[in-house]
């Protein structure tokens, strides 16, 4: 399935550039990474990012780049 081009802009903001979602993801645990688990269904970057990586912005993506 192919995104559009502000589909996958967000979603490479999501991964790459939000100081809440990168911290959060890289710890793993504590506020940053709960604030994540709970706006990820509000927050257009984070549903963004579900959607052209197909995980949830508070997993890691692993070593594959889909991008």
């Amino acid at each position: 399935m192919s995104h559009g081009p502000i589909t996958k802009s967000m979603a490479h903001f999501c991964k790459d550039t939000c100081p809440v979602c990168t911290k959060g993801r890289e710890k793993g645990e504590g506020v940053l990474y709960t604030m994540i688990k709970l706006e990820e269904n509000l927050c257009p970057a984070c549903r963004a990012y579900k959607k052209v990586y197909g995980k949830p912005a508070h997993e890691k993506l692993g070593i594959v780049n889909f991008i």
